[in-house]
């Protein structure tokens, strides 16, 4: 008789490089993205309107790509080789940004990064759940979720230090970002080892109709509240615009990304260890209700504890929700079929971004900014109200059950 398998108690070493390579990656994509929205308003003259719209169809974008690769990964059995594709493509498209004299090649720049994020985000985060044992999924999604957030500070705060030495070089910064993103490729192709699927025979369609029925409703669920949270939650492009508004200097703008990301890396890893012995729906709760006092602090002013206190009740949203719903996802679907899971998953997720930051947009040109995040307190509050009408209905049934 075999000796009982002992829990794992550290987590593999292939998250923690696959952690490394999202550090990385933000490093490079924050660099940009951190001052993307004002260097297209202030040097290239596009509304904000046009930018909510280029915001959110970049984002739409990879979410909704991320349908095809996921479903991909799960046919062919490979998660590896189409994320080395999806993180060549974003560091392919770097240069691009700092080429652009016009609104056409920034969008085509940040089409093709996002094309690239669509296509290696299911397959990553499917890896993530394959290598880590199932006792440690929510800590494993956590610090890689940590990590990635590392990047994305490290990124605003290089962006900063540059834009001062270089007397606000849009252009030069974006070059810098070239560097990291081609060391996250490298990293992902030497630094990964994909485990060994096991094969029942000839690959068999994921997204045929009977194996979507083996996705439960517990799963569809999980896909329905991102689907209202992605409403709630528009692009950060938002918040650096807002502190903008209440006098922040352009080259301190990076400051807002920082800030709130310093917050979200310091609370990923905790609040997903978290999850692997509470409530899920408890914890999400917490999260939406912290995503409602950001958009009502957001909403009150644009200077001074107001924004500031709003940027980091949102980085604090981010910890405690983005890695907990990868492992819910995770948690909800067969393990034959988490590519496409999470593929559904976001793609849902990204036809929200689409109409939240089109809608975010729109509400700051015709109403102002204060509306705006008015409307991401309201998605937010409904969010709230749909988990715990959940959570209300599973206990009233678990009552009354004999």
């Amino acid at each position: 008789m075999n000796p009982p398998t002992k829990p794992a108690t550290r987590i593999p070493g292939s998250i923690w490089a696959l952690g490394f390579v999202s550090l990385l990656m933000d490093v490079s994509s924050e660099l940009i993205h951190s001052l993307l929205p004002v260097f297209m308003f202030t040097a290239l003259g596009v509304s904000v309107f046009t930018i909510g719209l280029i915001e959110g169809a970049a984002e739409a974008t990879a979410l909704i790509v991320k349908i095809f690769s996921g479903a991909l990964s799960d046919y062919w059995g490979k998660r590896k080789p189409l994320a080395v594709l999806g993180y060549g493509l974003g560091a392919a498209s770097k240069p691009l940004f700092a080429l652009a004299t016009g609104a056409g090649l920034v969008v085509a720049a940040r089409l093709t990064d996002r094309v690239g994020k669509g296509i290696r985000g299911a397959p990553r985060d499917a890896l993530v759940a394959d290598i880590a044992p199932p006792e440690l999924r929510g800590a494993a999604f956590g610090l890689r979720q940590s990590l990635d957030t590392v990047g994305a500070f490290l990124g605003p705060l290089l962006a900063m230090g540059l834009m001062l030495l270089w007397a606000n070089d849009f252009r030069a910064v974006f070059w810098v970002a070239t560097v990291p993103a081609f060391l996250a490729v490298a990293l992902l192709f030497f630094g990964v080892q994909e485990p060994e699927r096991r094969s029942d025979g000839k690959p068999v369609n994921p997204i045929r109709r009977e194996n979507l029925r083996r996705l439960s409703p517990a799963y569809w669920w999980v896909v329905g509240i991102g689907a209202v949270f992605t409403l709630a939650r528009f692009s950060e492009a938002f918040l650096v615009l807002r502190a903008q508004q209440g006098g922040l200097p352009l080259a301190l703008t990076p400051l807002v990304l920082i800030g709130m990301n310093v917050i979200y890396s310091v609370s990923a890893y905790p609040f997903g260890k978290l999850s692997d012995s509470m409530s899920h729906s408890k914890l999400l709760a917490w999260g939406v209700a912290l995503l409602i006092g950001a958009d009502a602090a957001l909403a009150y002013g644009n200077q001074g504890g107001w924004v500031w206190g709003g940027i980091a009740l949102w980085g604090l949203h981010m910890g405690m929700t983005q890695g907990l719903l990868a492992a819910m996802v995770a948690d909800t679907a067969p393990a034959d079929l988490r590519g496409t899971a999470y593929g559904f998953f976001n793609l849902v997720s990204g036809l929200g971004m689409l109409l939240a930051s089109a809608l975010a947009g729109l509400l700051w040109d015709q109403l102002g900014a204060s509306f705006t995040f008015l409307a991401g307190g309201v998605f937010s509050a409904l969010a709230l109200a749909t988990i715990i009408l959940r959570r209300s209905d599973r206990t009233a049934s678990w009552r009354s059950s004999p």
